[in-house]
Order: structure tokens, then C-alpha cells, then sequence
């Protein structure tokens, strides 16, 4: 595959995995609307491969945290905090996972990959995220997450295998809904992200047939797409300092319609 395309599959897949517009949108619509080839199952591995390093990376004090809780959850000893962020991912995990493989199982994953369903929940998820993110807050953080809260937003997590829903907000949504802080939604947002996409990956990867000639378009996609993630989570994580999630409403909003356009123009 072309150079120019492995980079723009990178920077795309990283820049949206994090950010509340999508990713799976954008690396559909990429061949559709521009005629590119489509990248394929190995180099969507790759791509969330790159990603999961960054955000484990941005979030290696939490991820040090839930990984020492995880020894202590196999000896079935709940008595630290890095025990309960491990139960509470797993528990948000399990919707996800379970709703992918009915997906994969019924052959349901490519029906819903069109231009018309991608632009209907970029919209109506886009004014979701609004209205969510607009109502009254309790300004609960990150660290007062509960096992009751973590089955919720893994029901919302699994509402983003609708291609156009994104992932990181719909639960970013759903956090919002409960009374979670800006900060603290996209905290747990990008957390719940970890095990999800190994399992996504996981997933993706029982389908490859890859040849050796594919090693260094995948190489060089992971890691484009681990630099464009780190920079896109630092930029969010800072800007929600000062500013609310309506600019990516509004990109929402004016992509959906112009793909509404589209697909039934």
C-alpha cells in the first residue's frame, strides 16, 4: 500500500479513536469517498494496536494501578483500589464483547457499515452527547466509579458497534448522564478503551491471512497511528480544562448531514 495512505489511515484511526467522532466512521468512509483501497483486516489490527500503546502509555499510572489489582482479582481478593478498577473494566467490558460476537456470529457487522447508518448516528449520537453534556453535573470524578455505573456504561459501550456512534462517546455520554465531570467521563472513557480494543483486536484478528509482505505496511500504520493518538488524547484531556464537548457536536452534526446527503441524494 501506498506510503501517503498508510500514513492518512494512521492519523485518521488515531486522531478519531480517542476523540467523540468516530473512528470506525472515518476509516469506512475513507475508501468509500475517496476510492481508496480499502485497508483491510491486518492493517485495522494495526492501526488499534498503535492506539492501545497510547493510551496506555498517557495512562500508565491507572493501568500499573488495575494491572497489580488484576493478580489480586485472580486470587479473589478484592481488598485494593487497583482491584476494584479491575473488576470494574471487566464488568464494562463484557456487554461489548458479547454484542461483537452476536454481531460476528449472525454476519450483521456489514449490513450496518453504510453511508446512511454512519451519518444517522453521527447526528442523532451527536446531539446525545449535547444534551448530556449540557445537563446538571455532580462533578463526580474518575475515582468514585461503581460496579453499578460500570455495567451501565458497559451498555453503553456496546451501542458503538453501530459504525458512527463512537466509542469514546457514547460512553463519555453515558458518564455524563450519571453525573460524572467532564475530565472524569473521558478518564473512564479512555480506560474502558484498553480492554476493549484488545478484545476488538482479538476479534479482527481470528479473520487475518496475512503474508509476510504485509509486516512493514503494518508496522509503519501502528506506529503513525500511536503518535497521532497520544497527541489527540493530550489535546482533549487539556482542552476540557476550559472547554465543553460542543465543538465535536457541531463536527458531528455537519458531517452526519452532509452524509445524509449523500446517501440519499
Amino acid at each position: 500500500m501506498p506510503l501517503l495512505h498508510l500514513i492518512l489511515l494512521a492519523i485518521i484511526q488515531g486522531a478519531t479513536e480517542f476523540l467523540p467522532i468516530s473512528s470506525s466512521a472515518h476509516l469506512i468512509l475513507l475508501p468509500e469517498l475517496t476510492g481508496m483501497e480499502d485497508q483491510g483486516l491486518v492493517l485495522d489490527v494495526a492501526v488499534h494496536v498503535g492506539t492501545l500503546f497510547a493510551v496506555i502509555l498517557y495512562f500508565r499510572r491507572d493501568v500499573a494501578l488495575a494491572a497489580k489489582g488484576l493478580l489480586s482479582l485472580v486470587q479473589f481478593r478484592l481488598d485494593t483500589p487497583g482491584a476494584f478498577l479491575a473488576l470494574c473494566l471487566i464488568i464494562a467490558t463484557i456487554p461489548v464483547m458479547i454484542v461483537g460476537l452476536a454481531l460476528k456470529l449472525f454476519g450483521l457487522t456489514d449490513l450496518l457499515r453504510s453511508t446512511a447508518v454512519i451519518g444517522w448516528t453521527m447526528l442523532g449520537f451527536g446531539v446525545l452527547l449535547w444534551i448530556a453534556d449540557r445537563g446538571p453535573a455532580e462533578g463526580r470524578t474518575a475515582n468514585r466509579w461503581t460496579m453499578k455505573h460500570a455495567a451501565i456504561l458497559g451498555l453503553w459501550q456496546a451501542l458503538a458497534l453501530i459504525p458512527g456512534t463512537s466509542r469514546s462517546g457514547i460512553c463519555i455520554t453515558g458518564a455524563r448522564f450519571l453525573g460524572y465531570s467532564r475530565d472524569g467521563a473521558a478518564r473512564i472513557a479512555m480506560l474502558m478503551s484498553i480492554p476493549t480494543i484488545i478484545a476488538s483486536g482479538a476479534l479482527l484478528a481470528t479473520d487475518i491471512t496475512a503474508d509476510a509482505a504485509l509486516a512493514r505496511d503494518a508496522a509503519i500504520a501502528a506506529l503513525f497511528a500511536f503518535v497521532s493518538a497520544l497527541a489527540a488524547l493530550r489535546i482533549m484531556m487539556w482542552l476540557l480544562q476550559s472547554v465543553s464537548f460542543t465543538p465535536y457536536v457541531i463536527y458531528r452534526i455537519v458531517l452526519g448531514i452532509a452524509l445524509l446527503a449523500i446517501a440519499y441524494g
